[in-house]
């Protein structure tokens, strides 16, 4: 198998492939897809941890984000919400050591229980009741 850190999967745009770019920033539909177009977001410069972003990378990836939102959801219509995340560090999940951020369409029905959404990284806390 691959290490996809040596070389850097992210470092090189043409082999994880662009369906849109800036200066700053490209993004790419996830090869391993939690939903269909599911997609990447990823900084043009190496550096592995989001909260390294510099501002204007930030604007740059929100640029895309917001596109690709746009774009999947005049594909699919049944898509209906969206995860927005970044897994930082190997303890959180993440395996390339280029920052990158999933956007993650979601459609009604997808599971069984959408509650908690994000909080599902620690299954436990995912399904939790309210205090009054």
């Amino acid at each position: 198998m691959r290490d996809p850190n040596n070389p850097c999967l992210f470092c090189n745009s043409k082999v994880s492939g662009i369906a849109h770019e800036n200066d700053l920033a490209y993004a790419s539909y996830d090869t391993y897809p939690v939903s269909n177009h599911h997609c990447l977001i990823i900084p043009k410069r190496h550096f592995s941890d989001y909260f390294e972003l510099t501002n204007d990378e930030l604007i740059a990836c929100n640029d895309l984000i917001k596109k690709i939102k746009q774009e999947v959801k005049s594909k699919d219509k049944n898509i209906v919400a969206f995860n927005i995340g970044a897994n930082i560090g190997k303890v959180s999940g993440q395996s390339i050591m280029h920052c990158h951020i999933h956007l993650i369409p979601r459609r009604k029905g997808d599971v069984e229980n959408p509650q908690g959404g994000v909080r599902a990284v620690i299954p436990k806390k995912q399904h939790y009741k309210r205090k009054l």
